[in-house]
């Protein structure tokens, strides 16, 4: 265990959101690249310290701030870096750095659509401003560890995501930003109302204790008994809204669709799968007994959400709407894999956080490359033979799809490897009928995966060329590079997955057993 001399991680989360805010006044100095390129050292800064601290200790090491703030009603606010966190912090670091280069050339064509319509939405100083502070408040919530601190983080991500879909978003955007609003801050609350009844009657809203370095495993045993069951109902609910799960995630094929492609490309991959790693480090955490009652409830939910996702997403003709159904289908891995409360299956849920990252990122990307070298087309119908004029592009998003369908050189192939492992695992002493009733729905949830992903893939790269493919071309490094550089994290992952795997697996060991 390391304990840092100075809270490193927490002044590599506050300082980049202070200085976000010189950016809109030094705009008219620096230029469009140059506030360009200082948002992307804002956020390369944290992403290179988490980098360095984990090669430092090693990812099985939990790294720890001293606490920064303490309050004898609220606890002691510090942050945790380790095994179960790290995954995460990663994909949010890689991705946001990467998006952040990617947005200068994309942005431009958005500006310049705006400008066509007549329309002046805030600038790139407003814009980078509110994207470095999305980004970072990300980062704060999987570092926290206190629920008041998470909360803080939680809606500080909430506000600058809704400006930007607000500001900079397509169609119906200021009211689609409004339902993203109510619905996430909705969410928020109901997870806050059973934090502070879990926090006051426990007397500290810590879920870690930054001290002797340890969960506060079982610490909801503090809250009467009556009230145990509610409050994890809850904070699971509050969560669930976040993740998107089938019946609370109405406002997510809106929110993605429309936001600006580099805003969907962070919302997507990186914001609701936190709700997953909270789901582990917060509500098992404090309440593992009433947590594993909820299995029953939680496991079924899952498939069902990863089957409806995809179907819902089999019936899009909009690339982007295409794959706002995609992530709520993936989100039901997660979940799935959470709910099996085995090593195997929550550690496939974590890793798959990371290839979801990888994959969703490379495909909303793509989205934008499309968007942008064929004047705004979204319609999958209206494309077709793109693969011969944009190979490389093609090649991209080749990788992206096979991330979320587990298909090697990927890491999807090995996070649903242990998912499906964990699930496998729950079968142990039960008939033969739940098992083969649990392998049929897998089957079809992993079918339908792979049908929207390649049936995509062929409608817009592949088949008869489309009248859109005539005058169609890869785009420059501008928006390319971003992406080569993901996607080559993700095949490196692949190949080392071990780096992640193996902290992942004697972590939650422990604390399975513990709890």
């Amino acid at each position: 265990m390391v304990v840092l001399n100075e809270p490193f991680l927490f002044y590599g989360v506050l300082i980049p959101i202070l200085a976000s805010v010189l950016l809109p006044i030094l705009e008219d100095a620096l230029g469009e690249k140059g506030i360009a390129a200082l948002a992307t050292l804002l956020l390369l800064a944290p992403t290179a310290m988490i980098a360095f601290l984990l090669a430092t200790a090693g990812f099985g090491e939990p790294i720890v701030d001293p606490v920064f703030f303490y309050s004898d009603s609220l606890g002691s606010f510090s942050m945790l870096l380790d095994a179960l966190s790290a995954p995460l912090a990663i994909s949010i670091g890689l991705v946001t750095t990467a998006i952040a280069v990617y947005s200068l050339p994309y942005m431009r064509h958005r500006f310049e659509e705006f400008h066509e319509e007549g329309e002046s939405p805030p600038g790139w100083g407003t814009y980078y401003m509110l994207f470095v502070m999305f980004s970072v408040a990300m980062l704060g919530t999987v570092l926290s560890t206190n629920l008041v601190e998470f909360y803080l983080f939680l809606e500080l991500s909430l506000l600058p995501s809704f400006l930007l879909i607000a500001f900079y978003g397509y169609g119906n955007r200021e009211r689609i930003a409004l339902l993203y609003l109510i619905w996430t801050h909705v969410g928020a609350l109901v997870f806050l109302i059973g934090a502070l009844i879990t926090g006051l009657n426990a007397g500290t809203f810590d879920f870690y204790d930054p001290v002797s370095m340890q969960p506060l495993i079982g610490l909801g045993s503090l809250v009467p008994e009556g009230l145990r069951m509610p409050v994890v109902v809850a904070l699971t609910i509050g969560l669930f809204v976040k993740l998107a799960i089938f019946g609370v995630h109405i406002w997510l094929p809106y929110a993605h669709a429309e936001a600006p492609t580099p805003v969907s490309a962070l919302l997507s991959p990186n914001l609701i799968g936190i709700a997953a790693y909270a789901l582990v480090r917060i509500v098992y955490t404090l309440f593992p007994l009433e947590f594993t009652n909820l299995k029953p409830f939680t496991l079924p939910l899952a498939l069902f959400t990863i089957i409806y996702g995809g179907l819902m997403a089999l019936a899009q003709d909009d690339f982007k709407r295409l794959l706002a159904y995609s992530s709520i289908s993936q989100m039901g891995y997660l979940l799935a894999g959470i709910s099996t409360l085995t090593s195997a299956g929550v550690a496939g849920a974590m890793l798959h956080y990371v290839a979801h990252a990888v994959g969703k990122a490379l495909l909303f990307a793509t989205a934008g490359v499309l968007i942008v070298q064929l004047h705004g087309l979204r319609s999958i119908s209206k494309m077709g033979g793109l693969a011969t004029k944009m190979p490389l592009t093609a090649s991209l998003a080749l990788i992206g799809f096979m991330h979320i369908t587990g298909i090697p050189p990927s890491l999807g192939l090995w996070s649903e490897v242990l998912i499906v492992t964990g699930i496998a695992g729950t079968t142990l002493g039960r008939s033969t009928l739940y098992f083969a009733s649990l392998l049929a729905i897998l089957l079809i949830g992993i079918g339908l995966s792979t049908a929207y992903a390649f049936l995509t893939m062929k409608r817009i790269f592949f088949g008869e060329p489309s009248e859109a493919s005539g005058e169609a071309k890869d785009a420059g490094l501008g928006l390319l590079g971003p992406m080569i550089v993901v996607a080559a994290v993700g095949v490196l992952l692949f190949i080392w997955p071990s780096i992640l795997i193996d902290p992942l697996m004697t972590a939650l060991r422990q604390l399975l057993i513990l709890g």
